[in-house]
């Protein structure tokens, strides 16, 4: 059975003016003339068999039963404007701004952003590096890289991937002098400490190994650096898995021993909830999920 509906325009016509009670001020937000608002209002009151204003003095009034119509048609307005927008942004194309630290941008997004340029040839990436993730997922910002246990209350979390800690060197310093081939070797060598020397102390502390001193050797503010720091000879450091990739697979790094410090943390892409479901946002979710993916399942293969 088809529902009798009034005249939407008509509607739309009523509700800026009972809104601004005012027929000049709706005519103005419509774009049309007064004479049109009145003219309307006049067919909406016609349809539904009632008066919805009254005039007092100079004033415009809403009749109890004009009063009553408007409150019941309020919100579908605004809640038709708010369906309109998320749909509209659903199938947005445009920029995406991405937030994280230099490091991961430098050592794993930027060497791969063609790979998603290629397949989202109209989504355009813009690459905000920060140092604290706290305060990153700015307006400005569409999604973010945080590293860490995954519960940011308000945010969506997709985890990418968890993390785990590998001494790596220059293959110069593996086969130079003072060789690597045990843990307690690395008495011999400097330490390069990413951020603090908590990560070395866990991972001598892992390895029943107490008679090497921690406390020296430099920090260094980003992961990047200390993994530069490692392929230039300067000495040990203990590098993220995920970041220190590229630079083994090119072989200015090498993994001098088995032994790994296996994370808390995680690398999780982050975005507000009423962004997750944003076209550019969803695009550049599933890309990463899949890279991450295709990037963990190469690692299991032979060779």
């Amino acid at each position: 059975m088809s529902r009798r509906l009034p005249p939407l325009n008509a509607v739309k016509a009523f509700e800026a003016a009972a809104r601004h009670l005012s027929f000049t001020r709706a005519a103005e937000e419509l774009f049309v003339t007064q004479a049109a608002v009145s003219h309307q209002i006049k067919a909406l009151e016609d349809f539904l068999g009632l008066k919805l204003f009254r005039r007092k003095n100079r004033s415009l009034l809403l009749t109890e039963e004009g009063q009553s119509y408007f409150l019941d048609i309020k919100d579908i307005f605004i809640q038709l404007a708010d369906a309109t927008d998320r749909l509209l942004a659903r199938s947005a194309i445009g920029s995406l701004t991405v937030s994280m630290s230099p490091s991961f941008a430098i050592q794993w997004l930027v060497p791969r952003l063609a790979k998603f340029s290629e397949k989202n040839p109209d989504i355009d990436v813009r690459i905000k590096a920060v140092d604290t993730e706290a305060s990153s997922l700015t307006d400005d910002v569409d999604v973010a890289i945080y590293y860490g246990l995954g519960n940011w209350p308000g945010l969506r979390a997709d985890k990418l991937r968890n993390e785990v800690l590998i001494p790596v060197c220059s293959p110069m310093l593996l086969n130079g002098p003072k060789p690597l081939s045990k843990p307690s070797d690395l008495k011999y060598h400097t330490l390069l400490h990413d951020m603090n020397r908590h990560d070395w102390q866990a991972w001598f502390r892992q390895c029943g190994i107490t008679d090497i001193n921690v406390n020296q050797g430099p920090i260094f503010s980003h992961s990047s650096l200390v993994l530069q720091a490692a392929a230039h000879g300067q000495g040990v450091a203990l590098g993220y898995s995920v970041l220190a990739r590229p630079d083994i697979k090119a072989g200015r790094l090498v993994c001098p021993f088995q032994e790994v410090l296996v994370s808390k943390d995680a690398y999780y892409l982050v975005c507000q909830q009423n962004h997750a479901e944003l076209g550019k946002v969803v695009a550049f979710r599933e890309w990463m999920l899949d890279m991450f993916a295709e990037e963990s399942r190469s690692e299991l293969l032979p060779g």
